[in-house]
């Protein structure tokens, strides 16, 4: 069992720059946390991702060279936090981001969709006003 908990969402003004922080406890290790969001009327999609046992990270096109993703892991592997600093905000970056964590040993690859994630957080709102 994997607990999540998003901070760190807010409203901002267009070309600024907002944090989200994600932890994850419980037996974190061969998880890839993903970051996750959904805009009104849209289906949910992939942002970033950054796999706890290789460190391997993945951006989706719309956010490349703009937001960065790095985590923390706890000595035991029972503890990670995972951070995505977003720059250069744009209005149709506004969404709820959810962090989710998906079992890389079990699928034997690391997962992209969101079906291949198994635990999701609440959710954290994003507004970005132009």
């Amino acid at each position: 069992q994997v607990q999540l908990v998003e901070s760190g969402g807010g409203l901002v003004q267009a070309g600024r720059s907002l944090r989200l922080s994600c932890e994850a406890s419980g037996f974190v290790d061969y998880y890839t946390i993903g970051w996750f969001r959904q805009a009104p009327g849209k289906e949910r999609e992939g942002v970033s991702y950054i796999s706890s046992s290789t460190g391997s990270t993945y951006y989706a096109d719309s956010v490349k060279g703009r937001f960065a993703i790095s985590s923390d892991i706890s000595r035991d592997k029972t503890k990670i936090r995972v951070y995505l600093q977003m720059n250069s905000l744009k209005p149709e970056d506004t969404a709820v981001y959810y962090c989710a964590a998906g079992n890389e040993y079990a699928l034997g690859y690391t997962p992209k969709e969101p079906h291949e994630y198994d635990y999701w957080g609440q959710g954290t709102q994003v507004t970005v006003a132009s």
